[in-house]
């Protein structure tokens, strides 16, 4: 039974850090038996989503529960199993890495709390997708939330990496209490608090409008997008590298998959839906990874990216859900087979690229670019399997990136001569963005890899930084390796994209059509494959004919630099200033330009650097505000009962007179 593998995956995952705390800190064999037991957890987890995903056939388990409104109803279909594949292959994935890079033996203080927490927040995220109560669903969320705040607060002895966890804490519990709203307001609608699809005839559009926007709001936050993103820069830099992994590659996706969710149960959405979906992730799309290029820590340049690649994925949820307004069941599956397959990309090549940064991280002990450099030379894997992921986020073929987004444009262009001031300025306004990204990206990452691993070292350290272990490497090969075979093997992923999007929106009769006849995949996918198979076969001549005992030896013309040294290199800054010159006026950089003085001036530094404008330009401000606010009323509170009961009687009578002259002049209102 596949939904029993499902549980029993989730399961094991979730309890794989418990044999560790049995333990001393000083033995290996709770390493061990956790990351064993995670990798059963997640094997026998892929296995039942997979069988449910070549089957097509949704499985359900009911149970009574004890707790008012409650039930344990969990459900299974193509949707939910597409979302679930990523959890588990994370799940096993990064416990591995994670028993090298944070291994018991190098932190004895915080390894066996890591391993734990990362074990339940795997199961909090399988209860929320399997769950079809909505107390059942939070229950999941809060699993998954508390355990992130633990984990991104590794290191809670450090006072950024606190303050980071206590930003995620305060974030998601936001969330949270949105969800709250959300779920009250449906249980409104339907009459229970059982996930089900909302009739037409049951609620008016002004209620819809709200459930649209609260779950907007609830699950954007968790996602990370623009501008509900504030959380997530600080978190991701700051958690262990496999952790970080964790939270762009798959916890972000919980977001998507409660916006997802919800907006399939929704009836007949409006037309300014969609567009509002398409603008939002448009311009979140746009300032993610213009923020990513501003940056010079290695891991915040990435975290900013996945806010970027958020922006993609609304663009495909916002592009099919104006296709269900118009009655266009072409928009619906581009744009939804799109937004799906890159929540899966997503999934692979990010985690990739977090996992490579962190095998950077561990060799130099700094997330700063401008102090890397060369590192191709010391630490090949690394610098191998990190350009197969800066290849695929940047969309380029033959890579599962391009793939899902040629599916976004190919549902834009159908678009474009549509009917309607609205569904066309949105589209008109997507397309464009939408490559803008990818040029922005390929700029961002080409930055990246000449910075980190080309060129001569930047910083100079007593001992050559050497390649991660094995078991470091191995999950990012294997997640390099479902990068190519998704980009290469997107004709066979194509019926199954089918039918997820059929699970999600049955009502448009989407079996008329299908992916193969609306964009050419077959003969992408051999092209793809021929250029690759060309770079390979250039790479390896180029690697036999050019070897350094056929090449010459002889002088160049140094233009007067006879002894050039790494500082004369172009830095990551430098590389970005003339884009970030573009966009100043968003991005708003900051610099400390030194004041030199004197014909033997002390010795000064130049800065430059990008802060977060949304967290640093209006929420804080806001903060401090309510802070200072908050110390003034604190005289109201002296600890006397008295004065408590005088407060309690003004409230009341202030409400009452409010209430009574307003009440009266409704009821005359309506009585007309």
């Amino acid at each position: 039974m596949p939904l029993a593998l499902i549980l029993a995956g989730g399961g094991i995952l979730g309890m794989s850090g418990l044999p560790g705390l049995a333990f001393s800190w000083r033995s290996l064999w709770g390493q061990r038996i956790a990351t064993l037991l995670a990798l059963l957890g997640g094997g026998v987890g892929i296995l039942g989503s997979a069988r449910v995903l070549l089957s097509g056939k949704a499985q359900s388990l009911l149970y009574s529960w004890s707790l008012p409104g409650a039930s344990w109803e969990i459900s299974v279909d193509d949707l939910g199993a597409f979302f679930l594949v990523p959890v588990f292959l994370m799940g096993g994935l990064g416990a591995v890495y994670g028993s090298s890079y944070w291994s018991q033996k190098k932190h004895p203080g915080n390894a066996r709390r890591l391993r734990f927490f990362w074990g339940t927040v795997m199961a909090g995220m399988v209860v929320l997708i399997l769950a079809r109560n909505s107390i059942l669903f939070l229950l999941g969320w809060e699993f998954m939330a508390l355990s992130g705040f633990f984990m991104v607060g590794t290191e809670d002895r450090v006072p950024e990496v606190r303050r980071a966890s206590w930003i995620y804490f305060i974030s998601t519990h936001v969330a949270t209490l949105t969800l709250f709203a959300l779920f009250v307001l449906m249980r409104q609608v339907t009459g229970s608090f059982r996930l089900r699809p909302i009739g037409p005839a049951e609620a008016d559009l002004g209620t819809l409008y709200w459930i649209f926007f609260l779950s907007l709001f609830a699950f954007g936050l968790k996602a990370g997008l623009m501008p509900l993103h504030v959380w997530l820069p600080d978190a991701h830099a700051n958690a262990p590298s496999h952790v970080s992994a964790l939270l762009s590659g798959i916890m972000l996706k919980m977001g998507i998959y409660g916006l997802v969710r919800i907006y399939g149960y929704l009836p007949a959405p409006p037309v300014s839906w969609g567009a509002s979906l398409l603008f939002l992730g448009s311009a979140g799309g746009i300032l993610g990874i213009a923020f990513a290029l501003g940056q010079r820590d290695l891991k915040r340049l990435l975290a900013y990216s996945s806010v970027e690649n958020i922006g993609i994925i609304t663009m495909g949820l916002g592009l099919a859900m104006v296709g269900r307004s118009v009655g266009r069941p072409d928009w619906v599956l581009l744009g939804m087979a799109g937004c799906l397959l890159h929540v899966w990309n997503h999934s692979l090549f990010k985690p990739l690229l977090f996992l490579g940064a962190g095998s950077v991280v561990h060799a130099l002990k700094t997330r700063e670019i401008d102090r890397m450099g060369g590192l191709a030379r010391s630490m090949p894997r690394t610098y191998g399997l990190f350009l197969v992921g800066a290849v695929a986020i940047a969309g380029l073929p033959p890579l599962n990136g391009f793939v899902s987004e040629l599916l976004i444009y190919g549902g834009l262009f159908r678009a474009l001569p549509a009917e309607g001031t609205s569904v066309w300025v949105a589209v008109a306004l997507a397309a464009p963005a939408l490559a803008l990204i990818g040029a922005l990206a390929v700029a961002c990452f080409v930055k990246v890899t000449g910075a980190v691993f080309l060129g001569a070292p930047r910083l100079e350290t007593a001992h050559t930084p050497r390649e991660c272990s094995w078991l470091m490497t191995l999950p990012m090969v294997i997640l390099a390796a479902c990068c190519v075979a998704v980009g290469l093997g997107a004709p066979w992923f194509a019926p199954l994209l089918n039918r997820v999007v059929e699970c999600w929106a049955p009502q448009e009769h989407l079996h008329l059509s299908s992916l193969e006849s609306l964009v050419p995949l077959g003969p992408l996918t051999l092209i793809g494959a021929s250029l690759a198979g060309t770079v390979a076969v250039a790479v390896v001549l180029a690697e036999l004919w050019l070897r350094p005992s056929r090449a010459p030896q002889t002088g160049t013309w140094d233009c007067g630099y006879a002894r050039p040294s790494p500082r004369m290199q172009y830095t990551s800054s430098s590389f970005a200033d003339p884009l970030m010159s573009l966009l100043r006026g968003v991005l708003r950089p900051l610099r400390r330009i030194p004041d030199v003085k004197g014909l033997f001036p002390e010795r000064s530094r130049f800065q430059s650097f990008v802060e977060d404008v949304v967290l640093y330009r209006f929420i804080v401000p806001v903060a401090e505000f309510l802070k200072v606010l908050a110390i003034r009323v604190r005289i109201l509170q002296r600890g006397q009962t008295r004065n408590y009961v005088l407060y309690v009687f003004a409230t009341v009578v202030l409400l009452l007179c409010w209430t009574l002259p307003v009440g009266r002049l409704l009821v005359r209102f309506f009585a007309r």
